[in-house]
């Protein structure tokens, strides 16, 4: 009777959980389709419609005069407007920019000077003139083809062979990795002394801790580069450095870290603790050997957290580090990318999914350990 009461409602979790899986999932599934689509018909077509073949408006030149041959008096230009013999079938076609379609496929159209143009469906076209043609181009040629779906790498390798791009990878790499690591270190002692140290205004410490994780970015960033310059101009240590971006990602990571590591950290067997404080461990002792390993789902559901932030952040990375060519990051050289080459979505999509391929694999290999991590620290306090 129980497991039929409570049937209905298991359905409806899982419906729930399925319906917000596909909706984090179709937008990364969407990007990783458009990035390998061809720009074409990624400019016509969204990325549903990947697998079915689409209807471009097409450009394309014959070839030259010099290209014409001699065929029973009558003078031939002859050629194939479809790239690498593709499978693009073309219903219509025309000769001026304003009817694009004016003629069907396989007709022979009139294009002037006793000149008639043919282009059939699978692309080849005829240019047949009563006279040796002349000029230096060759006819431009509008059609209308039905074009198959066509995938490849060209978008990633115009985006990997970007100029500064493998700089500013190692760049995020070495922004990113430092400033989740030293967060993890600072926080887990901080979070150990206010779990289980007892000394006079622990608890308004801890009030303090989480009061400040709802400081906004933006308000405190400004006054701490200021901060950060006039003590780097007292001891002579340059402003736009690594040291400085890695400070402020600690600054501004360490009250999550420590309210999330803190809250897990309470929640562990007292008796773990007594009974190695019994047989003379020290604090430190039982913070290495004890706490840190029993500690790890929180620790790397904060450092999922934290690497993604650092890893993904324009803002804090440019004022700190600067915007010159040896300091941009891997988001600041693909947005001056995406600027220099206007409104290409073939570079967008698959800048897009090379910024978080890193994100991806750091939260796949840490993935186990997230929800224990977050729950622990949610429900547990001491």
């Amino acid at each position: 009777m129980i497991a039929t009461s409570r049937s209905p409602l298991i359905l409806v979790v899982h419906l729930s959980v399925l319906l917000i899986v596909a909706l984090w999932t179709l937008p990364t599934a969407g990007l990783l389709i458009s990035s390998l689509r061809d720009k074409d018909q990624l400019a016509v077509s969204g990325w549903w419609t990947a697998l079915s073949t689409s209807s471009q408006n097409l450009t394309g030149r014959a070839a030259t005069p010099e290209a014409q041959v001699e065929r029973e008096g009558k003078f031939v230009i002859s050629g194939n407007l479809i790239e690498d013999g593709g499978n693009a079938k073309v219903s219509a076609f025309g000769f001026r920019p304003m009817q694009p379609a004016a003629f069907e496929a396989g007709t022979a159209a009139d294009i002037g000077d006793g000149q008639t143009l043919t282009v059939n469906e699978d692309g080849s076209y005829e240019i047949v003139s009563p006279a040796r043609m002349e000029g230096t181009r060759g006819q431009r040629i509008f059609y209308t083809a039905s074009v198959p779906p066509r995938f490849t790498l060209d978008n990633y390798r115009e985006v990997l062979s970007a100029a500064g791009i493998g700089s500013s990878f190692i760049n995020s790499l070495t922004v990113a990795i430092p400033s989740t690591i030293i967060p993890i270190l600072v926080a887990a002692f901080c979070a150990y002394a206010l779990a289980w140290m007892p000394f006079p205004g622990r608890a308004i410490l801890i009030a303090v801790v989480v009061g400040l994780l709802v400081v906004p970015l933006q308000m405190s960033l400004i006054p701490l580069l200021r901060l950060y310059n006039g003590v780097g101009a007292f001891f002579g240590v340059p402003a736009k450095t690594y040291v400085g971006i890695w400070l402020a990602h600690m600054g501004f990571g360490l009250p999550l870290a420590v309210y999330l590591l803190r809250n897990y950290m309470a929640g562990l067997p007292r008796e773990i603790m007594e009974s190695a404080r019994v047989d003379g461990a020290s604090d430190f002792d039982i913070f290495v050997k004890i706490i840190l390993p029993l500690s790890f789902p929180a620790l790397a559901s904060f450092a999922i957290f934290q690497f993604l932030w650092t890893w993904n952040d324009l803002l804090v990375a440019m004022v700190f580090l600067g915007t010159g060519n040896d300091e941009l990051v891997l988001t600041g050289r693909l947005v001056n990318l995406l600027g220099s080459r206007g409104g290409n979505w073939e570079i967008l999509t698959a800048s897009a999914f090379i910024t978080i391929i890193v994100p991806l694999v750091v939260f796949f290999s840490l993935q186990r350990y997230l929800v224990r991590g977050l729950l622990a620290g949610s429900v547990k306090g001491g």
